[in-house]
């Protein structure tokens, strides 16, 4: 059958002369796989351009249950992005996102809640000017409570550290190496609970930024299977440097 739904583009890989599989997250049934003929023509309906990372798109699909590629009869991007292709910042934030997402979520099922904050947090993103150098922090700690492992935010007088395997602020030091000073978990929780239209407002120089990806990275790690090295953490460092 054809179903009409909304996708986010997480990763393109060639699989002939002409066609790719792309695997996209959509809004209906969670990650799928498509294959997708004929994108390096010329007139192609379905360009490259369409299915660069993190892109969303209106797609029109056939789905099979207990298939492994799926096949798609039409796919536009909506919205277009404005900004973020043309932005050396925002394109090399977003390749940064689009690792850690393909990494992170394994939802083969709807998730409506996560697909929308996705979704939202791109079309914010493209729309919102200037690149905001903290945006990638604050997208990644929010993203956590869609994930499950959002740190909690209840803290007490005495409680001097923030413990990243147990996503707590504690008293005593942790008997690891994973935990924050209270200072730099203020800043932590800061960047989860603020809006984005808010996160220009967390004053952060460049090497609190980097301590701060390291730590949230760390955070992933500890909580998500198999997350591995992420490639385009360096990358990303230089740009925003």
């Amino acid at each position: 059958m054809l179903h009409k739904t909304r996708g986010i583009i997480l990763k393109t890989t060639l699989y002939s002369e002409s066609s790719v599989v792309v695997q996209i997250f959509t809004e209906k049934f969670g990650i799928q796989s498509y294959m997708i003929n004929g994108v390096k023509k010329p007139r192609a309906k379905i360009s490259m351009n369409m299915l660069q990372p993190l892109h969303l798109v209106d797609m029109v699909a056939y789905h099979k249950h207990n298939t492994g590629i799926q096949r798609v009869s039409e796919l536009r991007p909506a919205p277009v992005y404005s900004t973020i292709p043309y932005n050396i910042v925002k394109s090399t934030v977003t390749q940064f996102l689009n690792e850690v997402l393909y990494k992170s979520i394994r939802q083969q099922t709807t998730d409506e809640h996560l697909f929308d904050f996705i979704f939202n947090a791109m079309c914010w993103f493209d729309e919102c000017g200037p690149a905001n150098v903290n945006f990638h922090l604050a997208f990644l700690l929010k993203l956590s409570r869609f994930l499950g492992f959002a740190p909690s935010t209840i803290t007490k007088s005495d409680d001097n550290y923030f413990d990243l395997q147990e996503g707590e602020f504690k008293s005593r030091t942790p008997s690891h190496p994973n935990f924050l000073s209270k200072e730099d978990a203020l800043l932590f929780i800061s960047l989860f609970t603020s809006p984005f239209e808010k996160i220009h407002e967390i004053k952060l120089d460049n090497k609190t930024r980097r301590f701060i990806l390291d730590k949230i990275l760390i955070f992933y790690t500890l909580h998500t299977a198999s997350f591995g090295d992420i490639r385009s953490h360096q990358v990303l460092e230089e740009v925003l440097s």
